[in-house]
């Protein structure tokens, strides 16, 4: 659905992305992460055809972004990062003028206008000034406009800033309830929104990719594979311990309770437990715990990252 293709976007001699490669099939939902300052909102740009590159090709549906603008505009909704809403207008009004834009069907665009203000919780409020609404309310008008044209595409630029935690767990639903129907590219700096929605995540950090994986994927590359939870009743010197222990990658410390990285193996996991309750720590619990996006997001950006 989506081809980018040796991507380079150039600002005098500083190259804010360079020689970017990767795809989205259709009806995919895709995080692109990366720190501030890696590239994500240039590619953005590009793709959705507000910006020109330095070098490379992008395709959207087939068609190249800069040989038919037109075409591919039609196929995509974007949300940037601050909503283009005009303030001074009626929320329903605004999204029918939206719909008229991007070309809808007259005899469609009540239908789909509907249908938008509904995704979005914002029926409530459709014929309100959008200028009146809270920023929350503000945030879903931007997703709203987004959706209004039933595009096949949506990228989506930080789409749950501003929002309360109910308003987060209903955008949530709404991302995910697009799958297969839309193709999604959310770039977030919230990585529990990438957790809970995205199938696949691309990595950027200093304008290049540095991982492209599911979280799967990304788990067991980062971490060696695998990490569990302990609680002790005392830490004593069991962490020292542990640490030196074979197939034992990092040990973490909060309190009585301890995050262990290991290889995977259910030998090491023998080794870990009877470590521990050799050594009087007193083992209160012992479970698998998933390793954080956010650990992967840091180790990859930090340490420049593998391919």
């Amino acid at each position: 659905m989506i081809e980018v293709k040796n991507l380079t976007k150039r600002y005098g001699d500083r190259i804010a992305i360079d020689t970017l490669n990767f795809k989205v099939k259709k009806g995919e939902i895709v995080g692109f992460l990366g720190p501030n300052g890696a590239g994500k909102s240039t590619t953005m740009k590009i793709i959705t055809g507000q910006m020109a590159p330095s070098d490379g090709q992008v395709w959207v549906g087939g068609d190249d972004v800069f040989e038919k603008p037109i075409e591919v505009k039609k196929r995509i909704g974007y949300l940037p990062e601050t909503p283009p809403v005009y303030m001074d207008m009626y929320v329903r009004d605004f999204l029918t003028f939206v719909a008229k834009l991007k070309g809808c069907e007259s005899k469609k665009i009540k239908t789909s206008v509907d249908l938008a203000l509904e995704k979005t919780h914002l029926t409530e409020v459709s014929n309100r000034l959008i200028q009146n609404l809270s920023k929350g309310f503000k945030q879903r008008v931007g997703i709203a406009q987004a959706l209004v044209a039933d595009p096949e595409i949506l990228i989506l630029d930080e789409p749950t800033v501003g929002l309360d935690p109910k308003q987060v767990s209903e955008i949530r639903k709404l991302i995910q309830a697009l799958k297969g129907h839309h193709t999604v590219v959310l770039s977030t700096h919230i990585l529990p929104e990438v957790q809970a929605s995205c199938e696949r995540i691309i990595i950027i950090n200093q304008g290049h990719i540095v991982a492209e994986d599911t979280l799967e994927g990304l788990t067991s590359r980062i971490s060696g594979s695998k990490r569990v939870r302990l609680r002790l009743r005392k830490v004593n010197g069991v962490v020292d311990k542990l640490n030196l222990l074979n197939g034992v990658t990092q040990v973490n410390t909060n309190g009585n309770f301890m995050d262990v990285d290991y290889d995977g193996s259910d030998q090491t996991i023998e080794s870990i437990s009877n470590l521990v309750v050799s050594d009087g720590a007193g083992l209160l619990e012992l479970r698998p715990d998933d390793v954080a996006l956010e650990d992967i997001f840091i180790r990859l950006t930090s340490e420049g990252g593998a391919r």
